[in-house]
């Protein structure tokens, strides 16, 4: 008995051998179709339009030797030589293409006749002033000799007009008869298809209908039905794997609830033993399992809809995760939550990490709140601590400083060349350690709020251009291209110009500090919804992705720079900078493919007054 993949092979190979002898005679055909034409253009078409641009060019000659005769010698005379090395081009193309018999010697008797003719017509137009016998002249010899060099020019045409004729009679013949062998070869495909169609449907889509509806009902849950097996190829064989398959998932059925119930179990023990908030919510937004914190000191308990629980930051990141697959978490990393819980005053980081089914759509999220109390705690701490030394330093440094310099002016006395190297190094880390100082208070009051800002609408082109054009000569100095990249159409931001320019001039720094002689460093803006994103970017060194998450962070250096390279702050401040506008900051690089800072201002024309005012 034949099996399906013979029962296929018989119904395709028919149509897979008309196919193939279609195609090839289509090719054949085709092929010599082509050359037909191949044939009419290049051996009689180039020779037809040399024919017709010799005629042209011969014209105009004749009409420049009548300017000469009415006295327009200079206009007459350009006309002449212009046609005439046009003539002798184009019979130097008639001459390279003779393909017809008897055109050699035409062509051969025109090349001739034009040299008498071209002769005749430089003796002509010659003469300063023309002469009755000149004119005479041209009626005698000239215009005969014109004349004849048309007709020949002329009947050349016309030889190589009627030869494309017969070309194209014959290829017209040629596509009558391929048309109609196609023909027989389309209806004897049809007649295989229609054939292959009828027992298509008795050897396959019945099965295969059969097993469907198979499918449906254990789809549905029963799991007790049995297919019906009428033959003995792939499908009969399939069929009975069916029946196989049905009959371990009855057994699977029995045992399977049990094991269910241990995991949920155990699924509910482990999150009663979680110290953290977390619950877990289906694709409508029902918490399904909560942890005791969780459902204590937020509300989140069992059957409860989160967005109807006073939490909007939580519910707006549920819906994000949802909307995207992908973890949401706020914008501002300082965006935690407040609870008092016993009279303690707590803090929380919410996140929304998805949960994703076989296809990769979302079909729920875990709500994590995590307890960050006691890192708050420490940060506060560190800042005040920062704070605090850096203002107690500040004094004694001045002092410092001031008497360096006073020393190195030799106000109290003449140094010794040892002396003042000694003083000239301490000055230098003086400053430096200064500087270090400075960039701690500026974080310290861009953390504390206490840094003021004068918020307006600020142009782009003129924001960008002006923290640009510092770096320019240190850019040439360093062999480094600095350019900017601005569409026109770019809106204002909302900014504080000085605090815009100070976290330009960190990223702009750094991208020439690290990007060697013939490197690229560009300054680039675009609109973005609300906001309009900028970006400074170089092909320097780049950042390992281990420590992308870390370059923002205070006192962080990438391992390995040179110790020139500071001490980790002034991205920190870039960072604080934008967080007070109300943007965003991030990074993207790779070891030896430069770096990319970019980030974001709110627009100027999406900020209400007040808010202006309140800035």
């Amino acid at each position: 008995m034949l099996g399906l993949r013979h029962k296929l092979f018989l119904g395709f190979g028919g149509l897979l051998a008309i196919t193939l002898i279609i195609g090839a005679m289509s090719i054949v055909l085709l092929t010599e179709l082509g050359e037909s034409v191949d044939v009419i253009l290049r051996e009689n078409y180039r020779s037809v339009v040399a024919c017709q641009d010799m005629k042209e060019a011969l014209e105009r000659m004749d009409s420049g030797i009548l300017f000469v005769f009415l006295g327009y010698r200079n206009k007459g005379t350009q006309l002449i030589q212009e046609n005439r090395e046009k003539f002798l081009a184009t019979l130097k193309i008639q001459e390279g293409n003779i393909t017809i018999e008897g055109e050699a010697e035409r062509t051969a008797e025109l090349s001739n006749l034009f040299a008498r003719y071209r002769e005749a017509l430089q003796e002509v137009s010659a003469p300063v002033e023309i002469r009755r016998t000149d004119a005479e002249r041209y009626f005698s010899e000239i215009l005969p000799l014109f004349q004849k060099i048309k007709g020949i020019a002329d009947s050349i045409l016309q030889m190589n007009q009627s030869t494309m004729s017969a070309a194209n009679e014959r290829a017209r013949v040629k596509a009558a008869a391929a048309r109609s062998r196609m023909l027989v070869l389309l209806i004897a495909g049809v007649a295989v298809a229609a054939v292959f169609m009828v027992f298509t449907g008795k050897w396959i889509l019945k099965p295969i209908d059969r097993l469907t509806w198979s499918v449906d009902e254990i789809s549905r849950g029963n799991l007790d039905l049995v297919v019906k097996i009428d033959s003995h190829d792939e499908i009969g064989r399939l069929s009975e794997e069916f029946n196989t398959m049905a009959e371990r998932l009855r057994e699977f059925r029995r045992t399977g609830q049990a094991h269910l119930m241990r995991i949920q179990r155990s699924t509910e023990q482990a999150f009663e033993s979680l110290p953290d908030a977390i619950a877990v919510v289906d694709g409508a937004g029902t918490i399904e399992v909560a942890t005791p914190t969780a459902a204590e000191a937020f509300g989140m308990k069992p059957e409860t809809d989160v967005r109807g629980l006073p939490l909007d930051t939580v519910a707006m990141l549920f819906d994000q995760a949802i909307r995207t697959g992908r973890v949401a978490e706020p914008s501002d990393r300082g965006a935690l939550i407040q609870k008092f819980i016993r009279g303690e005053e707590r803090y929380f980081r919410p996140k929304a990490v998805p949960i994703v089914d076989s296809d990769g759509q979302p079909s729920g999220a875990v709500l994590v709140l995590t307890d960050v109390t006691q890192q708050r705690h420490q940060d506060e701490l560190k800042k005040g601590l920062i704070s605090t030394v850096s203002h107690e330093l500040r004094t004694p440094l001045t002092s410092i400083r001031m008497a360096i310099h006073l020393l190195l002016e030799e106000k109290v006395g003449a140094l010794t060349e040892k002396q003042a190297e000694l003083l000239v190094t301490a000055r230098e880390d003086a400053e430096r350690l200064n500087s270090i100082l400075e960039k701690l208070l500026d974080i310290s009051r861009l953390e504390s709020g206490k840094a003021s800002k004068d918020l307006r609408p600020q142009p782009v082109h003129q924001l960008v251009f002006e923290a640009v054009e510092p770096f320019q000569t240190l850019a040439k100095e360093r062999g480094i291209s600095l350019s900017v990249n601005l569409a026109d159409d770019v809106p204002e931001v909302l900014a504080d110009l000085t605090l815009i320019q100070h976290a330009f001039a960190n990223l702009l720094s750094n991208a020439l500090k690290y990007t060697d002689p013939g490197g690229q460093v560009m300054v680039s803006a675009a609109a973005e919804e609300e906001f309009v994103r900028f970006a400074v970017s170089d092909t320097g060194r780049g950042i390992p992705a281990q420590y992308l998450e870390k370059v923002l962070e205070q006192f962080f250096r990438v391992p390995g720079q040179i110790p020139s390279s500071g001490v980790g702050l002034g991205l920190s401040i870039v960072k604080d900078i934008i967080d007070a506008h109300g943007g965003t900051i991030r990074v993207e690089s790779g070891p030896g493919e430069g770096s990319k800072f970019s980030f974001t201002l709110k627009r100027a024309t999406l900020v209400a007054p007040q808010e202006l005012t309140n800035a």
